[in-house]
């Protein structure tokens, strides 16, 4: 392997390297923002769940709508500040709460689920546990996809 060719490699595998590490940390940014939008979403839903009398779906919706809300304005200033440019935008926000809406059809299925079993605040924290492996998957890749990864993507 010639020296040009050793420096291709190591620079691809550099890049890679640099992608990953870039995948963790937004990763472990999502989840952050994650925790506080979850604290939320527990706290509205079990409000209008105990409080108000509403039954598990739409107290489960109204409580996932609060929060996504929140999680979009986080996301944008935070995880994906770059791809966003810290800016709110209503069609980003449209697509954000649109591929929430798988995020939102695994929660509320595993709420449903997992409460035949458990107490219903337990069968929550499992509902939003499942449904952050959706969103953060759909956020990252369809959302806030950065356009140098499409392009990237594209070519190869």
């Amino acid at each position: 392997m010639g020296l040009s060719a050793q420096f291709d490699h190591f620079q691809r595998r550099l890049t890679q390297a640099w992608q990953d590490r870039a995948v963790t940390l937004k990763a472990a940014s999502f989840a952050m923002v994650g925790v506080v939008n979850t604290v939320v979403d527990y706290c509205v839903f079990l409000a209008a769940y105990y409080l108000l009398g509403l039954p598990l779906i739409p107290a489960n919706v109204l409580s996932w709508l609060v929060a996504v809300s929140g999680s979009y304005v986080m996301n944008s200033y935070v995880t994906f500040a770059v791809e966003s440019g810290r800016q709110l935008r209503w069609r980003a926000y449209a697509a954000f709460v649109a591929s929430g809406v798988a995020g939102v059809i695994t929660n509320t299925t595993v709420l449903v689920l997992a409460s035949l079993w458990l107490a219903v605040p337990a069968a929550k924290l499992c509902a939003i546990a499942a449904s952050f492996v959706v969103n953060f998957s759909l956020s990252h890749f369809v959302v806030f996809g950065s356009h140098a990864g499409k392009a990237r993507r594209s070519t190869e």
